[in-house]
């Protein structure tokens, strides 16, 4: 009630990339004052429940529920984050070099669909900042993945070295890496996502991977982020290719660039779209990809999840842990406390024990 009667208001009124960074910077702060982490954990943490608790990819996460990628791009606020209900997050995109991104204005809000739509375009700091920062930060509490990308000014050919760059930069800091190849708002990079292409690049990630393993003796697992825009044929291509390449997950979907049943008048800038608008296709996906794979590659679910249902569909879907974005702008930080509430019910209604039990159940292999 704090968020949606006070804060909201205030940031809705707000120009949307202004309120962003004042978000940011401050659960930055916030996070930074004596008692900080442990006010925020008592306004919006969530208790670690057994039957919601994941163990995957190495890692342990207390909830099923974490950051999606483009919140936190320079890995600014983890111990904020960390304190307000999410079991994982990642930071980023991250690409090799800074960039300031797309012009403004690029992000805007369509309040009556419940949906966001941003061309940012891969703006951050670079890896170098973001390794100094993750360095420094001591006070980790959740899984942190790193989702790296390519910068705008390298060319697909070349895509491989951006991404190997980032690997190399950030390896010691991640927990786990996203692959992102499926934003709309960097020219041609989902055509990485097909064909040739995309055997190339995922050969080189994992060559990198393996290269950095070796050398610190510590194993971690990289994920690929899909877009939502393909066809059933195409993303059977791309699930095989992943497969085939090693990678350890998929996390689908990223944003999509369809615009049906969308009534605000900001529906026609481009970009990629997040919220409600997307919920359905993305839990449509993350079905395909389970059964493709007899449900043995994992899936992180993101993409139009508001509430404890929402999260529930895409995890009998086949989705292992899912991701949120939008409602957190939208709902705010009380939004984990209501999904994970709402998810023990919905196991305990249908009587399985442990979260693990409903992953994939609404689909037959």
């Amino acid at each position: 009630m704090l968020y949606r009667n006070i804060a909201k208001p205030v940031f809705f009124k707000m120009d949307p990339e202004a309120a962003h960074h004042l978000v940011i910077g401050g659960l930055e702060k916030a996070a930074a004052l004596p008692g900080g982490r442990s006010a925020l954990r008592l306004m919006y943490g969530v208790p670690e429940t057994p039957e919601l608790a994941v163990d995957l990819f190495g890692l342990h996460f207390h909830s099923p529920v974490g950051l999606a990628a483009g919140l936190d791009k320079n890995a600014q606020a983890i111990p904020g984050f960390s304190s307000i209900g999410f079991g994982f997050m990642e930071v980023g995109t991250v690409t090799p070099k800074g960039q300031p991104g797309n012009e403004q204005p690029r992000l805007f809000r369509l309040p009556p669909d419940e949906a966001l739509i941003n061309r940012m375009g891969f703006n951050n700091e670079g890896a170098e900042v973001m390794a100094r920062r993750l360095k420094a930060e001591t006070r980790r509490t959740i899984p942190v993945a790193i989702n790296i990308g390519r910068n705008k000014t390298t060319a697909n050919e070349a895509a491989h070295e951006d991404y190997r760059k980032c690997i190399r930069t950030l390896y010691p800091y991640g927990d786990f890496f996203v692959v992102n190849i499926s934003s709309p708002n960097t020219p041609d990079l989902r055509s990485l996502q097909h064909g040739s292409e995309l055997s190339h690049l995922l050969s080189e990630v994992k060559q990198e991977m393996e290269l950095q393993r070796g050398s610190s003796s510590v194993r971690k697992s990289i994920l690929v982020k899909i877009a939502p825009d393909v066809s059933a044929a195409e993303l059977e291509y791309m699930v095989h290719t992943l497969t085939e390449a090693g990678m350890d997950g998929i996390i689908a979907t990223n944003t999509t660039v369809r615009r049906e049943g969308l009534t605000h008048e900001s529906a026609s800038e481009t970009g990629g779209l997040s919220g409600k608008p997307l919920r359905d296709r993305s839990t449509e996906i993350i079905s395909a990809i389970y059964r493709q794979t007899n449900g043995k590659l994992p899936i992180i679910g993101s993409g139009g999840i508001f509430s404890a249902q929402d999260a529930y569909d895409k995890i009998r879907a086949g989705a292992s842990l899912v991701e949120i974005y939008t409602a957190l702008i939208y709902e705010g930080p009380e939004v984990n406390r209501r999904i994970h509430a709402g998810l023990r019910n919905l196991l305990r209604r249908d009587g399985f024990r442990h979260i693990s039990e409903a992953v994939g159940a609404d689909v037959q292999i």
